[in-house]
């Protein structure tokens, strides 16, 4: 079976209580629900929360929900704990703050997955086209080979355009990709990461992807020409609205 699950975290340090956050009439975890019942490769969707109030809320409009403990340390130690006690072959980690993501990136990222048992961990990537965002650390980006095996995460500008005099030329002249923070496992490969402590490059460039990588597991790269907004901020909130008001409002 193939299993989407969906950490919820009500605690955000730089937007509390996050998920409850009003999108149109609607919180902004059942957005996120909704966008991905419309994956056609998704057997089933669960939500896993750490507070009372998003408990009721979510309790509201999905049946399937799990209250997990409140200090575990990242969403995919929330995932974790809810992969061991359900019978799922495929995990997929649906990040709570991107309210409107497509149905057809979540069903690219399980595709590897099925088309090849050796794939283990499977993730998204875009290219990017936009100076704010090879600038900023807050979007990791992310080198792979020929095999669309991921080599490293950074929030630094990989790989280095030695030749580029300007962000613009960079972008121009080589391909640099931004990572999009949608996880697929094989059930035992995530709970083989999230049992292993966190390395020295995961703490340097705090991505807990390095730690996979530093430990010797493989991460299939799917490359999407589909957009993902995530929200982490009070300005990614008035933006989402925004972009609810003109571009998803009108299709419900």
């Amino acid at each position: 079976m193939i299993t989407g699950i969906i950490p919820a975290r009500f605690a955000s340090t730089r937007l509390m209580g996050k998920p409850l956050a009003d999108i149109g009439g609607k919180p902004m975890i059942q957005h996120t629900y909704e966008s991905a019942m419309k994956s056609k490769l998704l057997k089933k969707i669960i939500i896993a929360v750490d507070d009372e109030k998003l408990l009721t809320t979510v309790k509201s409009f999905c049946d399937d929900v799990y209250m997990t403990p409140n200090d575990l340390p990242s969403g995919s130690d929330r995932i974790a704990y809810v992969a061991s006690k359900i019978n799922a072959e495929i995990i997929v980690n649906i990040q709570g703050d991107e309210p409107f993501i497509k149905g057809e990136m979540i069903d690219q990222a399980i595709e590897p997955l099925l088309f090849d048992e050796k794939v283990e961990v499977a993730t998204l990537v875009k290219k990017i086209d936009k100076v704010e965002e090879l600038k900023s650390p807050d979007i990791p980006k992310v080198v792979f080979d020929y095999n669309n095996y991921a080599l490293y995460f950074s929030r630094s500008t990989i790989p280095f355009v030695r030749d580029a005099k300007t962000n613009i030329n960079k972008i121009n002249t080589a391909d640099i990709y931004k990572h999009i923070g949608l996880y697929v496992y094989r059930k035992s490969a995530l709970l083989k990461f999230t049992s292993l402590k966190p390395t020295d490059l995961e703490l340097t460039e705090k991505l807990e992807q390095l730690r996979m990588l530093e430990n010797g597991m493989k991460i299939k790269v799917v490359v999407t020409e589909f957009e993902s907004i995530s929200v982490d901020t009070p300005r990614d909130l008035e933006m989402i609205r925004k972009y609810y008001v003109k571009y998803i409002k009108g299709s419900e």
